[in-house]
């Protein structure tokens, strides 16, 4: 078998069904290997090795536990072994019992360490879960960046011929489609949301708050950034700003300096929304990613139950329930 990475968290398959030290599988001194073992070895080779190494948690691929006649068994079922045929059927019928009230759970008591295989499985049901969540939510952020992207070149209208009036609209209008972009994600960004741990979608949100920021739009012209014009966005919310007074005030002194920073801005932050989208770049290439992790985990979810157990199945609430029916809506 071989090691599964998922999500840069490495599972070792292998160790699962390591057996046990070479020192533990030691037959002891005095073992009738005529009897009660012997018998037990005659089953194993009629295709009951999963029955009897749940019941005597022998591992799976070094034959039988060793079984003192006097001690492992009457411990395990409560009675002494004796070599008559009667006493080791009920034997097997109790190890049977066993067995199948132990798979009821899910687990594959065939592992040499069942639980670990079913908590793995737990985590692959988790993530398959999630990765599809994120999916819908990164795709419909990569939308979403195609209006801001057009917000921004709605900003390049602005021109010589705009009025004051004209100006401080269009700004308040692109402070407001930003907003609701940032709204629109908000929870999804927050801690132990959808794409907290995205970091296309913590890039996008960076490089297009960045581009508000820069202080090198209109700097030919003697204006330093988008704040000088009373446009920027407080690092606690996210949120932009349009600070009217101060875009009057810098009209007034520098109109032409001005209109040269909306468009440097326009440009930039039009690049910026574009390229996020960009083939082989951020949003993109994760989605490709989670898509590989998905149609993985859907081609060999079964087998991987089969040997390691069923695992916890994760159910979907809350928002991450929302993008789930927004995944299956996109795929259906």
């Amino acid at each position: 078998m071989a090691n599964f990475d998922i999500n840069s968290k490495r599972y070792d398959f292998t160790a699962l069904n390591q057996p046990k030290a070479a020192a533990d599988k030691a037959t002891p001194a005095g073992t009738d290997s005529g009897g009660f073992a012997a018998q037990l070895a005659a089953f194993k080779s009629q295709n009951f090795n999963t029955l009897l190494t749940a019941a005597f948690d022998a591992p799976t691929d070094s034959g039988l536990a060793s079984v003192d006649n006097g001690s492992a068994v009457g411990g395990l079922f409560g009675t002494q072994q004796s070599s008559g045929s009667g006493d080791f059927l009920s034997a097997l019928t109790s190890s049977r019992q066993l067995a199948a009230s132990k798979s009821v759970s899910g687990l594959n008591m065939s592992l040499f360490d069942p639980q670990a295989g079913y908590d793995m499985m737990s985590l692959i049901n988790k993530k398959d879960v999630l990765y599809q969540a994120q999916y819908a939510e990164l795709n419909k952020m990569g939308d979403a960046l195609k209006t801001m992207q057009k917000a921004g070149e709605q900003l390049a209208g602005i021109g010589p011929d705009s009025s004051n009036a004209d100006i401080k609209a269009k700004l308040q209008d692109f402070a407001q489609q930003y907003n609701q972009w940032v709204k629109d994600f908000n929870t999804d960004m927050q801690s132990g949301g959808v794409l907290a741990d995205t970091q296309a979608a913590k890039v996008a949100r960076y490089e297009l708050a960045q581009s508000i920021g820069s202080i090198f739009h209109g700097a030919v012209g003697g204006v330093q950034g988008m704040s000088a014009l009373g446009l920027s966005v407080d690092p606690g919310t996210g949120l932009a700003s349009l600070d009217a007074a101060k875009l009057d005030a810098t009209l007034a002194q520098n109109r032409q300096g001005v209109l040269g920073a909306v468009k440097d801005f326009s440009g930039n932050f039009t690049e910026a929304a574009k390229l996020l989208n960009e083939p082989d770049n951020f949003i993109p290439r994760q989605l490709d990613n989670l898509g590989r992790a998905i149609h993985f985990i859907a081609d060999n979810k079964s087998a991987w139950q089969t040997e390691f157990g069923q695992g916890d199945a994760y159910t979907a609430s809350g928002q991450v329930a929302q993008a789930l029916a927004a995944y299956k809506q996109l795929f259906a």
